[in-house]
């Protein structure tokens, strides 16, 4: 079967090593690269015919990725730290963040690209660090000082498999493993690393057209949970609107200003789970199995444009809306599992409440050709 020529020139573009990521955030952090490939080629009439892994006028898949993100001030109100026992550990406390900001890798390289079978390996780093207007003294609430003195970051890996059934059935998994927490150059033992997966069947019944439904292990809300998860990718006739959506992850609705421009609106869920494994004065948490699970939701307005040729540039605005910043403990060395609160009482070591700023994200990308 023939190769998809314009691999041939991503390939050499790529790195052969790069930073790791989701905030991975977990499977869903990365996009569902369906346009990095080219429409795949057969090598006679008679062969064996199968779909292909994207539809016409989805926006260009990426490759390498650097970013910054950028939210504006709000609030952070830090409860009670209660230890395991219920005891006070710290007292609550308001501080007001002046911003948070960071920068974004990601790389996404194809290794298999066969009519038969599409697979990916990606990597990504986020980098978080919180900048107070008052920076917290010694005897501040210890998630003030962590969040201040260390910041929060996240690196993994992840891959995405397209497996096609036949002309118009497919099977998609996508999987990570990321490490997250207020580490530093040191990291943390790779115990504390969080796997996320999915596997979704799929059909393709048109060239602008794809859906799957399937189910998810995801930290995408902040916390372990299992959920069912629906693609739906879609292009009108005259290629000037769309839709991109794995829900409940992401959806947006594209407007396709040029085949060089476009825009969208919708919204996105981000979220992990950082383990505090750096202490701060005066309070050593490490003992405590601390772990921040943060999830958010997204609301925003995303331009991208080629600068020249495959090196494109996205902006989005938006308003980051706080779903969960909780402090949870781990029990014997596992996770609670509380299935959105549903399934346990126990209490969480620490409940807090954030602001909602608008914020801003600027990224550079070479996309798929």
């Amino acid at each position: 079967m023939k190769a998809v020529r314009g691999w041939l020139l991503a390939a050499a573009l790529a790195p052969a090593v790069c930073a790791a990521q989701v905030d991975s955030t977990d499977v869903f952090e990365e996009e569902i690269d369906f346009s990095l490939y080219d429409d795949l080629s057969f090598a006679d009439a008679g062969a064996r015919r199968y779909c292909s892994p994207k539809i016409e006028g989805l926006s260009p898949a990426k490759l390498i990725s650097i970013g910054y993100d950028f939210q504006g001030p709000y609030t952070l109100n830090a409860g009670d730290l209660l230890g395991a026992d219920g005891e006070v550990l710290a007292a609550g406390s308001d501080a007001r963040v002046q911003a948070t900001h960071g920068m974004r890798l990601a790389a996404n390289i194809p290794v298999i690209s066969k009519t038969s079978l599409v697979w990916q390996m990606g990597a990504n780093y986020w980098n978080t660090r919180y900048d107070y207007e008052v920076a917290p003294v010694d005897d501040a609430n210890p998630l003030h000082q962590a969040l201040s003195e260390h910041g929060l970051r996240t690196m993994g890996l992840n891959t995405t498999a397209f497996k096609p059934l036949n002309d118009r059935e497919f099977l998609l998994f996508q999987g990570s493993a990321d490490l997250s927490g207020n580490y530093g150059f040191g990291l943390m033992p790779g115990k504390y690393v969080k796997y996320s997966a999915a596997l979704i069947y799929g059909q393709r019944p048109t060239e602008r057209k794809q859906w799957g439904v399937g189910l998810a292990r995801t930290y995408r809300v902040g916390e372990i949970n299992y959920i069912p998860v629906v693609l739906y990718n879609a292009t009108d006739a005259r290629n000037r609107w769309g839709a991109e959506v794995l829900f409940p992850a992401r959806a947006h609705v594209r407007r396709t200003l040029s085949p060089r421009k476009m825009l969208f609106f919708g919204y996105e869920l981000e979220g992990q789970s950082y383990r505090l494994w750096n202490d701060v004065e005066g309070a050593d948490l490490r003992p405590e199995d601390l772990e921040v699970r943060r999830g958010e939701a997204r609301v925003r307005l995303v331009y991208e444009a080629s600068v020249k040729d495959f090196i494109w540039i996205s902006v989005q605005t938006g308003y980051r809306i706080n779903y969960r910043f909780d402090v949870d403990r781990l029990v014997d060395g596992d996770e609670i599992y509380r299935a959105f609160g549903l399934l346990r009482d126990d209490a969480y070591a620490q409940v807090n409440g954030l602001g909602n700023p608008f914020y801003v994200n600027v990224s550079l990308n070479l996309v798929s050709p």
